[in-house]
């Protein structure tokens, strides 16, 4: 599956948790390049598990693209 690159407004409108591939998106990296980035040791952001699956937090996102202001108080 293809996926764009997440708008500004889109990585905003995010839940606080996400998988690897909205991640992913938000940085502009397909699925696969994230996969390989995070078994690289390498995704700009803290990557954890919940049970078998990884997910990301948003605010994380958010810091590593210098959006922090974005972030409701």
């Amino acid at each position: 599956m293809l996926r764009h690159a997440l708008t500004r407004d889109e990585i905003l409108a995010l839940p606080a948790v996400v998988d690897v591939p909205t991640a992913g998106a938000a940085f502009g990296s397909s699925p696969a390049a994230s996969r390989n980035q995070i078994k690289a040791g390498t995704f700009p952001v803290p990557v954890f598990k919940v049970g078998r699956l990884q997910r990301v937090s948003t605010e994380e996102i958010l810091k590593v693209l210098g959006m922090t202001d974005a972030i409701a108080a």
